[in-house]
């Protein structure tokens, strides 16, 4: 991941992290993504379970400011 964000230049966009995984959370990830990236507007992220529901995907991405 770190190469792709050295590589791309997000000016103007709004970048969402997120990660999937059995256990782990996502950490500092997205910050330090956001640290190397070239731009961009970095907002929080989040470990997303295999068992979300769509109904708790659309309350995540509802409530992302």
């Amino acid at each position: 991941m770190s190469t792709f964000v050295e590589a791309h230049d997000f000016d103007g966009l709004t970048v969402i992290p997120f990660c999937t995984s059995g256990g782990s959370g996502i950490g500092k990830s997205g910050d330090n993504l956001a640290e190397q990236a070239k731009g961009g507007k970095w907002l929080s992220g989040d470990r997303l379970d295999a068992s979300a529901s769509e109904a708790d995907l659309k309350a995540w991405i509802d409530g992302l400011q």
